[in-house]
C-alpha cells in the first residue's frame, strides 16, 4: 500500500461495539474521517475515548465494520501504521536512547521517515540531538515525539490527551506546530481530550462520548445554528422552559437556557440570544444523560 486514495475517507467506522464481559465500553459508534478533517473526540474520563482509539489502532477487537485506508486494523496493522501515527500523554519513547539514536532507528524501520525534515523541526526547539531522551523535560519529550511523527509524513494522526500536564507555553507551541504540519498535505487528525476549550478552535468536527455512547456528532459549523443560548428574566422563565431547554442556570435573577434545534425567532420573543461555546454544548450533552 504505497499510495493512499485521498478522495475517499481514510477511516470508515459503522456500528462499532466493544464489550468487556457484560459491560459495553463502546456501543454503536459510526463515523468517517477524510482528508482535511480535524475530529475532536470528547468525553470525560471513562467515556470510551481511549477504547475507541485502541480499536482504531488494531489493539482491540470489535463488532461492526471498521476500515482504515480500506484495510482492517486487526489484520493489516503493519500496513496501516505506515500512514497512521499515534501520540498520547504517556511517555512511550525509549528513554535510554539519545535523540540522534532515535532518529537513526526510525530511519531504519519506517519507510516514510525523512531525517532532514526531523532536523528542521528540532531546530525550532531547544532539544539537543546528543541528549538522552530520559534527560529531557516532559514538554521537550512531547515536542520530540511530535517532530518524529511529522517527519514520517503520515496521513492520519491520532492524539490522546497529548498535552496533559504541559504548561501553557508548551501547549501553545505544540498545537501551532501541529496545525502548520496538518495544512501541508492530505491529512486528517483525531484529537481526544476532555479539555474542550483548548482544542475547540482547531476542530472541524466533533464526536462526544458518554458511557461508550455518542451523545453528540456534528460539524462545528452546524453547531452554530443548532444550539442557542437564551437569557431571560423571571417574567419569561416559565414560557422559556416550555420550549424544553437542555440546561437551565440561574445567577442573580437572570436565567441562562441552552436550546437544541429550537428556532431563534421563537427564542428572541422571550429574551436575548447569544453565541455559545463548544464547552457549553459539551457540558449540556453530558448533563442531559446524567
Amino acid at each position: 500500500m504505497s499510495n493512499i486514495n485521498c478522495d475517499e475517507p481514510f477511516i470508515k467506522a459503522q456500528h462499532i461495539t466493544k464489550s468487556y464481559h457484560d459491560k459495553k465500553a463502546l456501543e454503536n459508534i459510526s463515523f468517517s474521517l477524510s482528508s482535511g478533517q480535524v475530529l475532536g473526540l470528547l468525553g470525560h474520563n471513562g467515556a470510551g475515548k481511549s477504547t475507541l482509539i485502541k480499536t482504531l489502532l488494531g489493539m482491540h477487537s470489535c463488532t461492526g465494520t471498521l476500515s482504515i485506508f480500506n484495510l482492517t486494523p486487526e489484520k493489516s496493522r503493519e500496513k496501516i501504521v505506515k500512514h497512521l501515527a499515534y501520540i498520547s500523554d504517556a511517555e512511550s519513547l525509549p528513554e535510554w536512547m539519545t535523540v540522534k539514536q532515535l532518529m537513526a532507528y526510525t530511519m531504519g524501520v519506517h519507510p516514510r521517515f525523512e531525517q532532514q525534515k526531523m532536523q528542521q523541526y528540532l531546530a525550532q526547539t531547544k532539544i539537543n540531538i546528543n541528549s538522552k531522551i530520559k534527560t529531557l523535560s516532559k514538554g521537550m519529550k512531547v515536542q520530540l515525539h511530535l517532530a518524529l511523527v511529522m517527519s514520517t509524513n503520515v496521513n492520519v494522526l491520532i492524539l490522546d490527551e497529548p498535552t496533559l500536564g504541559l504548561d501553557l507555553m508548551y501547549r501553545s507551541t505544540f498545537y501551532r506546530t501541529l496545525m502548520a504540519w496538518f495544512s501541508e498535505g492530505d491529512r486528517a487528525l483525531i484529537i481526544a481530550s476532555h479539555e474542550v476549550n483548548e482544542i475547540a478552535h482547531l476542530l472541524t468536527d466533533v464526536l462526544v462520548l458518554k458511557n461508550g455512547q455518542v451523545v453528540l456528532q456534528a460539524s462545528l459549523s452546524s453547531l452554530e445554528t443548532e444550539f442557542t443560548i437564551l437569557s431571560v428574566n423571571e417574567e419569561n422563565i416559565v414560557a422559556a422552559k416550555q420550549l424544553k431547554p437542555l440546561t437551565v442556570n440561574c445567577q442573580l435573577g437572570q436565567y441562562r437556557l441552552l436550546f437544541e434545534g429550537v428556532e431563534n425567532a421563537k427564542l428572541a420573543l422571550l429574551g436575548d440570544i447569544s453565541q455559545l461555546s463548544l464547552a457549553d454544548i459539551f457540558l449540556a450533552k453530558q448533563q442531559e444523560m446524567a
